[in-house]
């Protein structure tokens, strides 16, 4: 996003932090190192002495890495002071608060410091789900309260979200905005409606790898290697989720579902639930999808056996997989190709003269079979570069054999590709993954909480997604989003799978 015009604050003022736990020191080193004066209070005594002790033990290794000069190290641990009282804080120009995620504590904070600050002072919360203009409603001054949620660890994940609520001032939120991006962040504007960007946006993520899990569709390692190795993302749903906590995840799922009045889309998982009952939260207690506990050994992603390569493949040039299985199997072949062009309709490629593969548009593959009258009918998942990617997932209509299977397995694994075989279900797992967080982003646009910039910004700086879902959706197509949104819904009958109006909009625009 370009820079909002107006001025950060000066380097002079003061910024202080309430709350000295992981998140509130991230937030005070970064002010630290940009040249403010930082002042860090916590009601825990000897909690932000501690925590100050940690910010410039971390300052030194980043000086020692040659990150930061020696001078700039020096003046940062210099600038940090732990305050004993809110008192102590009267002085600050910025207040950011990193407490708990309670909104009646929240209120009794900010009301706490709007009696103290200077009338010019401005207050932020880091809340990462709390409406701010809930925040707000208590204050004399709501107008000077904007929402300043950093992503954790702070001192690392680029984004910012600034957040808007409905008494903010707009000065106040492009102050904050111009202050974060002086900070080397990279900050995007939002209105304060829940979930605000990313913990709206991201819910699908989560929320479709959880129903795969619970419809028997693969398990937690597949799942995950897919996610990764065809779909480019650094993590798959379950080690993500494992490695924030199940009871945060659930607890940030539960409050957007409320929120939002129940809407299907954000509903919780009956797997994750039980997960947070048994005390099985992830890295933190030793387990959840996975066990971390010494000596426990996980399952390994489900593979495919070796199959010999099919000698008739016809491809489709036409079709970008097509043409990046020509190149593949051509690089990797040690002994001669057939491999035909001229392939007719939509699909990727046809082997041995009678099965047919086909990217996934959202049925299952036996529903497709049946509506092409192609019994021989195997689907491919989405894949963020065919060119790259490590592995492919597919799945078989009902009628097809296991010979047409092995030979779809055969050829590509000519390819170089790992192979997943998973149960056959609508839009398989990167495909019903992308579509559905392109749609809760272009939702988002459409209820005006961001703009398509801010949208992509945001979940490649907040969650590390390799692209982001209106630019994924546009390469894709946004003709096959919608479709597939269309099939998920025929295939549910739920309104989880309800295409956003702004999409279905710019398709209907674009024909």
């Amino acid at each position: 996003m370009t820079a909002r015009q107006t001025d950060p604050l000066p380097t002079t003022a003061t910024v202080a932090v309430v709350g000295a736990g992981a998140m509130g020191a991230g937030i005070a080193q970064i002010a630290a190192i940009a040249g403010h004066p930082v002042l860090l209070h916590d009601l825990r005594a000897g909690a932000a002495a501690t925590a100050i002790a940690g910010i410039r033990a971390q300052i030194e290794k980043l000086a020692a890495k040659g990150k930061l000069d020696a001078e700039r190290a020096a003046a940062s641990s210099a600038a940090l002071q732990a305050a004993d009282t809110l008192d102590a804080l009267r002085d600050a120009q910025l207040v950011i608060e990193a407490i708990v995620e309670d909104l009646d504590a929240k209120q009794a904070l900010f009301l706490q410091l709007e009696a103290l600050l200077a009338d010019d002072a401005i207050l932020a919360s880091n809340t990462s789900s709390i409406s701010i203009t809930a925040i707000g409603a208590v204050l004399l001054r709501p107008e000077r309260l904007v929402g300043m949620h950093f992503f954790n660890p702070a001192p690392l994940m680029p984004l910012v979200e600034v957040i808007a609520g409905v008494a903010t001032d707009k000065a106040v939120a492009d102050c904050v905005f111009a202050t974060a991006e002086a900070w080397g962040k990279t900050p995007v504007l939002a209105r304060s409606t829940p979930g605000f960007i990313v913990n709206r946006v991201a819910r699908p993520f989560y929320s479709e790898g959880l129903r795969l899990l619970q419809e028997g569709v693969c398990d937690a390692a597949t799942l995950d290697a897919v996610m990764r190795e065809s779909g480019g993302f650094r993590m798959g749903p379950c080690e993500l989720m494992d490695l924030i906590g199940h009871d945060v995840n659930y607890t940030v799922t539960r409050s957007v579902f409320d929120a939002f009045h129940g809407d299907p889309r954000f509903t919780p998982s009956f797997v994750q639930l039980e997960l947070v009952q048994a005390g099985y939260l992830g890295r933190k207690r030793g387990r959840g999808f996975y066990d971390y506990r010494d000596g426990a050994v996980n399952a390994a992603p489900v593979t495919a056996g070796a199959q010999p390569r099919p000698w008739r493949i016809a491809l489709n040039m036409d079709h970008p997989m097509g043409a990046a299985l020509s190149k593949r199997m051509y690089a990797s072949a040690a002994q001669p190709l057939q491999i035909l062009s001229g392939v007719v309709d939509s699909r990727i490629a046809t082997i041995d003269d009678s099965t047919a593969l086909f990217a996934s548009d959202g049925r299952s593959a036996t529903a497709m079979a049946r509506t092409l009258g192609l019994p021989a009918l195997v689907t491919l998942d989405l894949m963020l570069d065919p060119a790259t990617a490590k592995r492919a997932a597919i799945a078989v209509s009902a009628h097809c054999s296991a010979a047409a299977r092995d030979a779809v397995i055969g050829m590509l694994q000519s390819a170089g590709f790992a192979v997943s075989v998973l149960a056959d279900s609508p839009g398989l797992v990167v495909f019903r993954t992308v579509a559905m967080l392109a749609n809760e982003a272009f939702d988002a646009v459409h209820q005006q909480v961001c703009s398509e910039a801010a949208v992509d910004i945001a979940m490649r700086g907040g969650v590390g997604y390799p692209i982001g879902p209106v630019e994924w959706a546009q390469r894709i197509g946004l003709d096959r989003v919608l479709a597939g949104l269309d099939h998920l819904q025929a295939h549910y009958g739920e309104p989880r799978y309800r295409a956003s109006a702004r999409l279905r909009h710019a398709v209907q625009a674009a024909t």
